[in-house]
C-alpha cells in the first residue's frame, strides 16, 4: 500500500494501516531523497490515525486520534495497582504530529521535538477509556532550504473529554542530521547541539 508523494502532499487523512506505514519508511513509493521524516515506532507510536489536515499558509490543522488499548505498555508499569497513561506520552504524540505536519507540508530531514510553552494537565487516561483525540491549531509553519517548523496549540481529549492543553508546542525537520547507519559509530552517532 504505497502512495507518490504527491499524493502524500494532498492528502487530508491518513488511515492507521497508512501511519504505520509511514513509521516505517514504506509509505511513499517516490518521497525525494531527503525525506527522512518518519513517526515513532510503536510501542512508542501515541497515533493510529489522522482524520484531518488543513493548510491554511503558514497556519493549519491537525486532528489525529488513538485508540486505547487496556494492555497498553505503560499501564505495565505506570503505576503499579494504579495505571494511568503518562502525560508526557500526550506532549510526545502532539510533537510527532507536528513534525509529520512538517513532512506533508513539504519539509525535508529527520524530525526533532523542539520544545513547548505551557502544558497543563486537568484529566487522565486509565485502560478502560476509548479513544484519545489531538486537536492541534497550527500557529506558524515555516521552511527554508535547511529546515522546517511548526508550532501549535494543541487539546488533549479522552472519550471527547478535554484533560490536557499545550500551547506554542515546537516540532521540526533539519537536513544532514540522521543517523541512518545505527549502532556503528559515526559523523552523527553522537548528540550534541543541533546546528542552526
Amino acid at each position: 500500500m504505497k502512495i507518490s508523494y504527491a499524493e502524500f502532499c494532498s492528502r487530508h487523512h491518513f488511515t492507521d494501516a497508512e501511519v504505520l506505514a509511514f513509521a516505517h519508511g514504506q509509505l511513499l513509493s517516490d518521497a525525494p531523497d531527503s525525506f527522512l521524516a518518519r513517526l515513532p515506532l510503536p510501542p512508542l507510536l501515541m497515533v493510529d490515525r489522522i482524520v484531518e489536515l488543513e493548510d491554511k499558509g503558514r497556519r493549519g490543522r491537525l486532528i489525529a486520534e488513538r485508540d486505547v488499548r487496556v494492555d497498553d505498555w505503560f499501564y505495565q508499569c505506570h503505576f503499579a495497582n494504579d495505571p494511568v497513561q503518562p502525560g508526557c506520552l500526550g506532549v510526545d504524540a502532539v510533537w510527532q504530529l507536528l513534525g509529520f505536519y512538517c513532512g506533508w507540508r513539504g519539509g525535508l530531514g529527520s524530525g526533532r521535538a523542539l520544545g513547548c510553552g505551557e502544558i497543563e494537565f486537568f484529566g487522565q487516561i486509565r485502560p478502560h477509556n476509548k479513544v484519545v483525540r489531538y486537536e492541534i491549531d497550527i500557529l506558524r509553519f515555516s521552511k527554508n532550504s535547511e529546515a522546517c517548523m511548526a508550532i501549535g496549540n494543541a487539546s488533549v481529549l479522552v472519550d471527547d473529554e478535554p484533560i490536557y492543553s499545550l500551547s506554542k508546542a515546537k516540532s521540526g525537520l533539519f537536513q544532514d542530521i540522521a543517523y541512518t547507519d545505527y549502532p556503528l559509530p559515526s559523523a552523527h552517532s553522537r548528540g550534541g547541539r543541533i546546528p542552526n
